[in-house]
């Protein structure tokens, strides 16, 4: 009997596996042919194959530059004073609210003014007292004289008695003083604003027992009209502020909200500090703002901006437009050709948007500002927007009145 041969029959796992392959082959290929062609420059050329970049650019500009120098500070009053009683007793009265404004001299509180009263007439009668001894014993002082003078008394009579007219007056000095503590004591009772300015929250209610020694004001007086800014500004920057502050310029400063898109206030640098704190490096300024709308607030943090000069005619360009290679700093310029040459470029200050260049551009050349990736020295390019450069003044951000 013939032998037969057994043919393998092909799984189907197998068939599935072959299947997925083929249609994944499929996809591929119609991926491909309906994929979107790159887009071609007016050459003709595409991209990578040496053909015109599509940039944007924008145009060196000339104009004034203000040099500003940023910092964080805080706003601390001109002056506080912290207010309490200087005399020991119960407080009976107190005459005024919470947040007023007051000038110097008004009165605020009053303290119980019966015991001070009792003790200035006290010491009035002990001076009374006093004066009628010293009058008579000047008038007997009188009467030895002319009696040593007739030689009806001895000498050591007269010393004694002169000895105690000066007992006398002496003791009618210290009454003096008595009845003026005991005036000023009386007075004291009325507590009064020493400064004028903006007075907190109260401390001490009405029949609280205070005293001189008391850690609890009664309340606190802040002036805020004119108030002060405290900052501080890296020694490397000192030099370009004391050469103006010594030269007699008025410095202006300007206070920010935390965002540092509202301006709150204007002031000028009003002094600096005599030395600089090792620990960081830093030295520590004082500004003064008049705070006309009170819209800087005690302990209030804010953004400042120090002006310390301001350039004319500087060469401008946006921030954007600056390269940093391994050469140094420099930008892509445009000629008429409209192909792009690496021009290096010495940088000035800058404010974010706009930055100083001192040389290495001249104004009305059009620098590339987006699309620097593709670029080379000498690649051709294709101007698809060109974006205005905005001025010093646009670039500094909206003021309360904007807002």
């Amino acid at each position: 009997m013939p032998e037969t041969t057994a043919i393998p029959r092909t799984s189907k796992p197998s068939r599935q596996w072959l299947i997925g392959l083929m249609l994944l082959a499929l996809l591929l290929v119609l991926i491909w042919w309906f994929w979107p062609a790159k887009p071609q420059s007016q050459a003709g050329g595409r991209w990578g194959d040496g053909g015109a970049v599509p940039v944007r650019v924008a145009t060196v500009t000339q104009g004034s530059f203000p040099i500003e120098l940023k910092a964080l500070g805080t706003v601390t009053a001109y002056n506080t004073v912290n207010v309490r009683g200087r005399v020991e007793g119960e407080l009976v009265e107190l005459l005024f609210a919470d947040g007023q404004r007051v000038k110097a001299g008004d009165l605020l509180a009053v303290i119980d003014p019966r015991p001070y009263e009792v003790a200035l007439q006290q010491a009035l009668g002990l001076q009374q007292e006093n004066q009628a001894q010293l009058r008579n014993a000047e008038l007997d002082l009188g009467r030895y004289r002319g009696l040593y003078a007739e030689d009806s008394i001895a000498k050591q009579t007269l010393d004694t008695q002169q000895a105690l007219v000066n007992q006398y007056r002496g003791t009618l000095k210290s009454n003096q003083a008595a009845v003026a503590e005991a005036r000023l004591n009386l007075d004291f009772t009325q507590v009064r604003a020493p400064i004028s300015g903006r007075l907190g929250l109260r401390q001490v209610d009405r029949g609280n027992l205070v005293k001189s020694g008391d850690a609890l004001p009664l309340v606190v007086i802040t002036q805020t009209l004119p108030i002060s800014l405290m900052f501080t500004l890296p020694e490397a920057e000192l030099p370009a502020v004391l050469r103006q502050f010594r030269a007699g310029q008025r410095l202006r400063v300007e206070a920010w909200d935390r965002s540092d898109t509202l301006k709150l206030a204007e002031g000028y640098l009003d002094s600096l500090d005599n030395l600089i704190d090792t620990a960081t490096g830093t030295v520590k300024l004082k500004a003064r703002f008049e705070n006309a709308e009170e819209l800087l607030f005690p302990n209030q943090f804010v953004n400042v901006r120090l002006l310390v000069e301001t350039r004319e005619q500087a060469l401008l360009i946006p921030a954007a437009a600056l390269q940093f290679g391994a050469r140094g700093t420099f930008v892509y310029v445009i000629d008429e050709q409209d192909k792009v040459q690496v021009r290096p470029i010495v940088a000035g200050p800058s404010n974010g948007q706009l930055t100083l260049i001192e040389e290495g551009v001249a104004v009305g050349e059009r620098l590339v500002l987006e699309g620097t990736d593709r670029l080379r020295d000498g690649s051709a390019v294709e101007v698809v927007g060109e974006s205005q450069a905005p001025t010093a003044k646009q670039t500094r951000v909206r003021t309360l009145a904007d807002a």
